[in-house]
């Protein structure tokens, strides 16, 4: 059984033990959430799919860490200018563990 789930503006396929690095959610290293945007479920007599969500489906997960990729440089500059600029961002993240789903 899968779910195809829906956090941060981005959607994921997720099974049960699964470990997904997802958008940064307010939630503490250690504490189970509950994501109820789940998009599809699927089951092993078919797909179901929601118009935008499905009705009733869920998905449980357990925070495994909260933490920043790796640093993303930007360098951008005129040629034969004096001009550069070099810029760096860390994407903040939430580790998580698919704990079970519920459809």
């Amino acid at each position: 059984m899968y779910a195809v789930i829906e956090t941060g503006g981005k959607q994921y396929r997720v099974s049960e033990g699964d470990i997904v690095f997802i958008e940064k959610l307010e939630a503490e290293a250690g504490s189970d959430i509950v994501i109820n945007n789940v998009v599809a479920v699927g089951k092993e007599d078919g797909i179901v799919a929601g118009a935008p969500y499905v009705e009733g489906a869920s998905v449980n997960a357990k925070v495994i860490k909260n933490g920043k990729n790796k640093k993303v440089v930007v360098f951008t500059y005129r040629s034969k200018k004096d001009s550069k600029r070099k810029k760096g961002h860390r994407q903040p993240y939430t580790k998580i563990q698919i704990m079970g789903i519920n459809a």
